[in-house]
Parts: C-alpha cells; structure tokens; sequence
C-alpha cells in the first residue's frame, strides 16, 4: 500500500504539535496537576496532624530527614529500594487496565525469584547466558503461577482477588517446603538462616558505582527497558487497546472481535512474567541466594504504586520513589520519637486522596466533555485539535476547521 503523497513530515509535526497544545490537552494536564497537588495537600495535612498529636515539630522532622534519608547514600538506597517496587507496580498496572486486581504479585514474584536463585545456582555459564536463564525462569514460573488465577478466572468466573489471596498463601507454604536443607535449602553454619546456594560470579549483574553515594543495582537499567516496552506495548499495540477495550466494556469489545476470557488470560500472564522481575535487582545485585530477607508484602506496595502513578510507566517509576522515600524516612522519624507506623499511615493516606482526588477530576473533566459535546452538535463550537487525524497534509487544514 503506498503512502498518502498529501501527507508531508511538517504537516504530520505540526499537527502533533497542534494536538499537544491544544485547549482540551492542556486543561486535561492542568486538572491531573491539581490532582497531584491536592493528594500531597491531603496527605501533609494528615501528617502535620499526626504530628501535631505527637508534639513534634515539623522544623525538627525536616531537619531529620535533611540529615539521615535525604543524603547522597539515602538516594541510591531509595533507588534501589525503587527498583523493585516499579516492577511490581508494572505486574499490577497492566491488570488495572483490564480491571484486573492481581493481588498475588507477591506470591508470584517469590515463587519466580525462589525458582531462579535455585536454577542459577545450580549452573554456572557465560555471564549472558546465566543471568538471562534466571531472568527467563523467574519470568516463566511466576507467569505459570498466574494462569492458575487466570485459568479459575476466565473459565470458571471466579473472583481474580479471591483466587491471589489464596494463592499467596499456597506460595508461602510451597516455599517453606521446597527451602528445606534436605531439598534446596543451604544451613549457613553459625546461624539458623537456610538459604538456596550461592549464585557463581557469572550470575552477578555489576552495580552501577556512584562516587561518594554506593551502588546502585545494575538491574536498574533492565528495569527502565522494562519501562519503555511496557508504554510501547500498552500504548502503540494493538494488545493493548484490546486489553483497554475489554476492561471498558467486555461485551462490545466481544462484538469488535476480541475474545474476553483470551484477553483475560494474556493479561494475567503478562502481570506475572513482570512480578516474577520485582525479586532480581536484590537477588543479582546483592543477596545473590534466595533468603528470608526478601521483602514480603509487595502485592500491596505494586497495587498502591501502579493506583499512584495511574498505571503509566512514568507515573508508577515516581510512585515507586515516593514510596522508598517514605519508608527511608521512617527509621530518622523513629529516632525523635515519631513511631515508624506513622510512615505506613501516610502511605495510605496518599494512596486515598489520589484516589479521591481523581475521581473528582474525572467528574470535572467528564462535565466539561459532555457540555463540549453539546456545544458541537448544536454548531456552536469546532472541534479541537484532538479530534483531527494524525497526519495532514496542510496546517491551514487545521487551522480552518
């Protein structure tokens, strides 16, 4: 098929362009701001009151936190600690798109992460190689143990939060057996702790060296990638408009051609294959076995970062921060007598008014498009920019519309 010869690089620039600036884009980014700057309000209003009960001064709590978490070595410790909450954030975010609340991200990233520490230690291979195997098994246990939530899911209509739940109990327990000293569980001599055994050299990701800060995970970069492919396939593919089309509306995306329970099943798998990635920036940059030092509970942290940062990749990459951040604060608050629960309750406290605080938006913007509309039909107003196809041939054609 050969290319429109009307359709001209400046014009397909300029009506980008066009489309950026437009009224209807701009007003939709200034209400998305006031969202963000009415969560952060909501939540420091919380915060000074909780500090207000406790008789602390919040000079003393920045001071604190200027002094303990805000420091060149806190930085790459909130990036590190990041790390791992953007991926999970990504397993939840492209199940919220769908609707689908995949609360057992936490159950399937440690299955994933047990199973890769145990296969990398068991081999050793080029450095490529060996790590990309560990990456390829964690992906792919953690994926198999989302289709059984997807299987119950689409076939047999059972709730998805139901069957997670569950499911990340059964993975405690499997876990719990599998890491036995008589199976794949290494007694360190002059401890109680049992871990897998020792990933070999080449299984090791290098960090990244910041002078006069630490390391940061040389994962961190795989994560980015992990970033940029997740827009690209959610944004500019037709997997994910169909994802969008059928957590919209199933029974008319049913009727465009798009099956629900394929849709249903794909979307689980993908949310795990990323759950099964949150557990290797600590396992290949630092702990390199798999121990009772990984974090537990990241289903909640994915679900709160992903509902945050509004399931885009840039957005949870800032809630993911955000959240490191707040648990690095907890330890310098602890120390003027504020108790580290505290920390937990502003979390939550986020997680509530960029809640609230976009649904109020989304009724604003909702009111302003229907009265557009209106204003359309009855002849009274041209249609914007975004309306106009991507590519045309002559600016003034969209100029004179």
């Amino acid at each position: 098929m050969s290319a429109d010869p009307h359709v001209t690089p400046r014009g397909t620039l300029e009506a980008a362009a066009l489309r950026i600036v437009s009224p209807p884009r701009l007003a939709s980014l200034a209400l998305h701001a006031l969202a963000v700057g009415i969560s952060l309000a909501l939540a420091v209003g919380v915060l000074g009151l909780i500090l207000a009960a406790y008789g602390t001064s919040p000079i003393a709590v920045i001071d604190v936190v200027g002094t303990y978490a805000v420091t060149p070595q806190g930085w790459v410790a909130i990036v590190n600690k990041a790390t791992t909450y953007y991926l999970a954030g990504l397993a939840a975010a492209i199940g919220f798109r769908m609707f689908l609340f995949n609360i057992g991200i936490d159950g399937q990233y440690r299955l994933g992460v047990f199973a890769a520490a145990v296969v990398g230690g068991a081999v050793e291979l080029p450095f490529l190689l060996h790590v990309g195997l560990m990456i390829v098994v964690a992906s792919a246990v953690a994926a198999a143990y989302a289709m059984v939530a997807a299987y119950l899911k689409a076939e047999r209509g059972v709730s998805e939060v139901i069957s997670t739940i569950m499911l990340n109990a059964i993975a405690t327990g499997i876990i719990a057996y599998l890491l036995a000293p008589s199976r794949f569980g290494v007694h360190q001599e002059g401890s109680n702790n049992v871990q897998t055994a020792l990933i070999s050299d080449s299984g090791w990701v290098p960090s990244i060296t910041v002078p006069g800060a630490g390391d940061v995970y040389g994962f961190t970069v795989v994560a980015v990638l992990v970033g940029v492919l997740f827009w690209l396939v959610t944004e500019r593919s037709r997997f994910g408009f169909e994802v969008r089309a059928v957590g919209s509306s199933p029974r008319a995306a049913l009727l465009g051609g798009s099956d629900p329970r394929r849709m249903v099943i794909l979307t689980m798998l993908a949310s795990g294959m990323l759950a099964g990635l949150a557990g290797l920036p600590e396992l290949l940059g630092a702990t390199h076995r798999y121990g009772i030092s990984f974090p537990a509970g990241l289903a909640w942290v994915g679900l709160s970062v992903a509902i945050i940062g509004r399931n885009h990749p840039v957005g949870v990459a800032g809630g993911a921060l955000l959240w490191a951040f707040l648990e690095r604060c907890a330890l310098p608050l602890d120390l003027i007598g504020v108790p580290k629960e505290v920390v937990s309750i502003v979390q939550a406290v986020v997680v509530l008014s960029v809640v609230t605080a976009y649904e109020l938006v989304h009724r604003v913007s909702a009111r302003r498009e229907r009265r557009r509309a209106a204003s359309v039909a009855l002849g009274s107003a041209r249609p914007d920019a975004d309306e106009l196809p991507v590519a045309v041939s002559d600016p003034e054609q969209v100029t004179s519309r």
